[in-house]
């Protein structure tokens, strides 16, 4: 018997790894404890994305801007080639009749930001979902956001029962 929810979200890899954030910019000793609880004890799987930052720079990378990691040779095609499989596991799970409950980035990322200034891996990401007409739902973690402080989680929990943010 089968006991898949087959629900999933993508998540951007630092919400479960804070490892690889640059480190005056981490907010929690590991992940993000408080986002991944409310999406397991929702029974949703994760698909953590990697983090191109870290695998184009390793873990002792000084912090950057959008228009810095933009202008780094070869770092747009990194993010372009990581979104395609992205959208290789998206069409998988659509495939298989999967509910993909949507996509969480980091807000002010200069390479997982989805609303303003689109980071650069979200930016390859999202033209590879338009280009296909795959609209997925998206939501950002707040700058604000700091583990073992209060933190309001009702527009994350809203987005995880389905309603739009």
């Amino acid at each position: 018997m089968d006991k898949r929810e087959k629900r999933i979200v993508f998540l951007c890899h630092c919400i479960l790894n804070q490892n690889t954030v640059v480190e005056p910019l981490a907010r929690a000793k590991g992940g993000y404890n408080q986002i991944i609880y409310e999406i397991i004890k929702r029974d949703i799987g994760i698909h953590q994305m990697i983090c191109p930052e870290f695998e184009f720079l390793g873990p002792s990378r000084k912090p950057m801007n959008y228009d810095e990691y933009d202008a780094l040779e070869g770092f747009r095609q990194k993010c372009q080639k990581e979104a395609l499989k992205v959208y290789e596991n998206i069409k998988k799970y659509l495939e298989n009749d999967y509910k993909i409950i949507g996509i969480i980035g980091i807000n002010e990322s200069p390479t997982c930001s989805i609303s303003g200034q689109r980071g650069v891996y979200m930016e390859e990401l999202f033209k590879i979902l338009e280009d296909r007409d795959i609209k997925l739902p998206s939501i950002e973690v707040s700058t604000k956001y700091m583990e073992d402080e209060q933190n309001d989680l009702k527009i994350l929990i809203d987005f995880l029962n389905g309603q739009e943010p």
